[in-house]
């Protein structure tokens, strides 16, 4: 058969390339539904609890993810920096996924347990006090306001319907397992469980 039909006539071929896309597409996408690396939890993964997934709430709320990624490549240069390579088993309760390509500050995949609390909370507050040449802005106002402990269950229930294995019991033991808690230690508790699902090598 002679392709000069299909290249002189634009729409066939625009036709014939979408058809080809799909086709590979579909051959590399497809296979990844069925695999269990990538829709199982690895072992030792557990939900996040009520005050980290408020926790992950401010996180995307204040653009985080704009600046830091949480996905460590199978690269030396990036696993000997940041530690053992992201695995999508680590992610299956994350809706959405915050992995992210952009490097303004560093990856966060495995700063779980890297830094105390009390480190992530003047850190938080101003940068440079911890890390001198930082440019990230500080987010003093975590400190100040308060979680509505009221909205946590509903939470937690959403996250439910999108296959997170929480309880009844989780469920209604979320508000009162972050009142009184302010938006930083929400913070905090989020970022001191990110990546510690996989034993890491400090």
């Amino acid at each position: 058969m002679s392709h000069e039909p299909i290249e002189k006539n634009v729409g066939l071929l625009i036709v014939f390339v979408i058809v080809v896309i799909s086709f590979g597409g579909l051959v590399e996408i497809v296979p990844l539904f069925f695999l269990k690396d990538t829709t199982e939890p690895v072992a030792g993964l557990k939900p996040y609890n009520a005050l980290q997934l408020e926790g992950r709430d401010i996180y995307i709320r204040e653009g985080c993810y704009v600046c830091h990624s949480q996905m460590i490549r199978p690269f030396r240069a990036e696993t000997e920096r940041y530690g053992h390579y992201s695995v999508a088993g680590e992610f299956v309760y994350d809706h959405p996924f915050q992995w992210g390509s952009k490097r303004t500050g560093p990856d966060l995949a495995r700063v779980g347990g890297r830094y105390s609390d009390e480190w992530h909370r003047v850190h938080l507050l101003n940068p440079r006090d911890v890390v001198p040449e930082s440019n990230m802005p500080g987010f003093p106002w975590l400190a100040d306001n308060s979680i509505d402990a009221s909205k946590t269950p509903d939470k937690l229930a959403a996250m439910r319907t999108l296959g997170v294995p929480y309880t009844d019991n989780d469920i209604a033991a979320a508000g009162k397992a972050v009142e009184g808690k302010t938006e930083m230690d929400a913070m905090i508790a989020y970022l001191q469980v990110l990546g510690t699902a996989i034993p890491v090598k400090r």
